[in-house]
This record gives C-alpha cells, structure tokens and sequence, in this order.
C-alpha cells in the first residue's frame, strides 16, 4: 500500500502537471492556503461585485413606428448602470405605465437586481390577483430589464447567460399578403429573393375583413342601430379560401419554402378543424391559434384527426394554459408573448419544459413588440435547442435611432450583437419626439369586428 507521505508527495507532482495544462499556473505551485486570491476585475464575478441596489423603476411611452410601445427602465445604484425590458400592452399602454410607475416602482426600491428570482416572484405574489395581463406586462418588462442589467453586470451578452448559443443566427417568417392568391405570391416572392426561408401567408377576401391581409382589403359597415363602424368577416368565404391559396402557392412556389398561416382564433372550433385537415396535404410548417385560449380542449380533437403542425400561446397569460397542450404533445410550436407571461425568466422555463416534449419555440414578435422585446426573443432564440422560427418585424429608420443595437436581420436570420446585456439601448431625447397617440381610439379598434348579421366576433 502506498503511505501517507509517499501519496502526498505524488499528489503535489500531479497538481503541478494539471496546472502547466491549465496554463502555466502550477509551474510555481498553487497558492498556499494563507495567500488572498489575487484580485479580479469588476464584473468577473458576481462574488467580487460591489453591492447594488434598485434606485428607480419607471415607464417610458414611445411610438416611433407609429405604434405604441412601453418601455421599462431600471436604474441602480451604480453610477450609468440601467437595464431595460419591454412592457408593451398596446390596447392598454397606459394601464401598463400605471402598473409600473404607481405599484411596481415603489415595492421594487432598495432590491438586489441581481436576484431575478426572488424579485420575479416577490412581485408576481405581491398582486393577491394575479396573471392579468396589464400586470404581468408590466412585471416582464422589470424581468427583462433586471436580465439587461445582470449581463452588464458580467459583461456578456445575456444569451452567453443562458447557455451560449446554439446556432449563429435566428432564422425568421415574414409576412406576406394580398387580395388574391397572385399577389400572396409576388409578397411571398420578393422576402424569398431576399433570403427568406419561411414565410406566413394570408389572403383577404373582398368584402370581408380577413386578418393579416393587409389594408384595403377588408370591408367595413355602419352601425345602422347606433352601433360604432365595425368591420365585418364572413368566417365561411375564408375558410374555403385558404385552402385554395395554398393550392395555388405550391404550385407557383415549390415545396422548398416553408408556409405558415394565422387563423387568429376566428373560427368557430369545428371548423378551425376542418381548415387544419384540408390544408394538411400542403404541408404548412405551422398553423397558428386554429383555437381562442378558452377553447384549447378542442386540441385533443384535431391532434386526433391531422398531422398538421400547430402553433400556439401568444394570448397566455397563464401556465394551466400551456402545460398541459405541451406535456399532452397537443402542439408544436409555443407562441407565448414574452412581455405577457413573465418575461425572459419564464420565457427559458417554457422553453425547457418544451424540450422533453419536442415542442419548439417560435416567440411572438409582432410589430408592437418593441425592438427590445425583439432582443430579449433573439436572446433566448440563440441559446434554446428546441427553437424552432423567430416572427419579425423590420424597423424603420426611426426606431433603429431611439433604439441602437436593435437587432439587424440579414439572409433570413436575425442576428444578435456581442455587446453585453441585450445589446440594445433607448435614446430618451429621441424616444420623446416619437409621442403615442390616443387617435385611433385606446383599443386600435380591436373589438370591432363583426359577423355579417352584426355579432361581436374575436379579432
């Protein structure tokens, strides 16, 4: 047997071997227990940072692409140190500024960002009420910003937090539309030439306001009973549309780009079913919210009847919403808002519960998600295995000024930069040319939308 000293003396040979692999340091021998650790700089590690406290919460308004976007800032106790998330409910923008300036802001003074944990839930329980919209996005847009703050603070970019990337870029769907099945397919044409892989198609149908076709291609009524002007969808004509349009798309495009389509929930759920089964055979890469979130029990229905690949989430608020359509393998996409189910902490909890069930993530990213909602869908995109599109807007000149470092998208991904946090700052003095507009009224005339006999209908 080998003795105590004998044994000593080889581990000491060994440490010296593993620290010139290691890169040098054992060729002058470890460091005697007595010796400090020499010194690291700031933001190395969390354990050799100066403590840091939440000094200031509040929202900012801004709308430089004419839609209107709030913004959520938080400042510390660090001289220039600020994180910033996306709060934005566009319907009730100012109920989300209310949330975070009168509730949020007061109860998070004097916090550690750096518990993100702790501080989620502290402000998810603090509501007896829980899980309304206006409050959770006011409570993500503090997530995301306590993230930005967290990957300044370690000078890395957050997905690096997350786990490093998984691929160099996000792929992206853009959105194109028309009146007729030829104009679908110039729209989808010109994003293909520009590197589009994937690509959602929708089609309006003259005399019916079908959503996603772009303007001019709806139709609206006037109240003749005192009503407001409404909208109106004729739920039978598109539903036998679009199942032509994508007959005609793949004969004009091929099988080598991938279809997504919105139904929008506007279906009543039979036939939701119906149109998931008769465009099976096009093979779509999704099809997106088939049902509303009070109708989800009808997926053990379809899931039962097609092989359709489906998408869903954008409108949760809720885990009892989702869990159970994931770990029952009913879908095979989650859509979730971030800024509307908790932001990017419970943004890579879905992600991986999806994962042990093969359910891919495909985030909402509408264009009243603000370019730093964008980042923050970038961020998890880049470091989520079982990621599967990224929904993008382009921003125009305006908002790439208030917002530097939005992300940039080139030959169909999304790419992200390498400067710390989210890589993505506001400019306040510009923000403030950009005021949001109460005209058109609050509700951007969504719950407008009528029946042909003049039933309210989901938008």
């Amino acid at each position: 047997m080998m003795d105590r000293r004998h044994f000593l003396g080889r581990a000491a040979g060994w440490s010296g071997v593993a620290g010139l692999l290691l890169g040098g340091a054992g060729a002058r021998g470890a460091l005697r227990a007595e010796e400090p650790a020499p010194a690291r700089p700031a933001g190395s590690s969390a354990g050799s940072l100066p403590p840091l406290k939440i000094t200031k919460v509040r929202a900012i308004l801004t709308a430089p692409q004419n839609i209107r976007l709030v913004i959520v800032k938080v400042e510390t106790s660090e001289p220039g140190l600020y994180g910033l998330g996306c709060a934005t409910f566009t319907q009730r923008a100012r109920a989300v500024v209310t949330a975070v300036d009168q509730y949020l802001a007061p109860f998070l003074a004097g916090k550690d960002p750096d518990d993100i944990e702790d501080t989620w839930q502290a402000m998810y329980q603090s509501s007896y009420w829980r899980n309304g919209p206006v409050l959770m996005n006011a409570l993500s847009g503090v997530d995301t910003a306590l993230w930005d703050i967290k990957g300044k603070r370690a000078g890395m970019p957050v997905y690096q937090l997350l786990g490093g990337k998984c691929r160099v870029g996000a792929p992206i769907y853009r959105h194109a539309s028309g009146s007729t099945p030829e104009e679908v397919t110039e729209s989808a044409r010109r994003y293909m030439a520009e590197g589009a892989r994937f690509v959602r198609v929708q089609m309006g149908d003259r005399g019916s306001a079908t959503y996603g076709a772009g303007s001019g291609a709806g139709a609206s009524r006037g109240g003749g009973d005192g009503r407001a002007q409404a909208s109106t969808f004729d739920a039978a004509a598109y539903r036998r549309s679009v199942p032509k349009l994508f007959e005609h798309l793949r004969k004009e495009l091929g099988d080598e780009v991938e279809l997504l389509h919105d139904v929008h929930e506007r279906l009543p759920p039979i036939d939701g079913i119906g149109l998931a089964k008769d465009v099976e055979a096009y093979r779509l890469f999704f099809l997106e919210d088939p049902f509303a979130p009070e109708d989800i029990g009808y997926f053990r229905h379809l899931r039962s009847q097609c092989s359709t690949p489906i998408a869903m989430g954008e409108l949760f608020n809720n885990p009892n919403e989702w869990v159970g359509l994931i770990s029952e393998r009913l879908i095979d996409f989650i859509r979730c808002h971030l800024s509307q189910v908790g932001g990017i902490s419970v943004g890579r909890k879905i992600a991986a519960l999806c994962d042990f069930f093969r359910v891919r993530t495909a985030w909402h990213g509408p264009g009243d998600t603000s370019p730093i909602g964008h980042a923050a869908n970038l961020h998890l995109d880049l470091a989520t295995w079982n990621f599967g599109v990224q929904e993008a807007v382009i921003w125009n000149d305006a908002a790439r000024e208030v917002f530097p470092g939005t992300p940039e998208v080139k030959d169909g991904l999304m790419l992200a930069n390498d400067r710390p946090g989210l890589g993505i700052d506001l400019r306040e003095d510009l923000a403030a040319k950009y005021p949001i507009r109460d005209d058109p009224p609050f509700d951007l005339n969504w719950g407008r939308l009528r029946g042909k006999d003049g039933t309210i209908l989901r938008p």
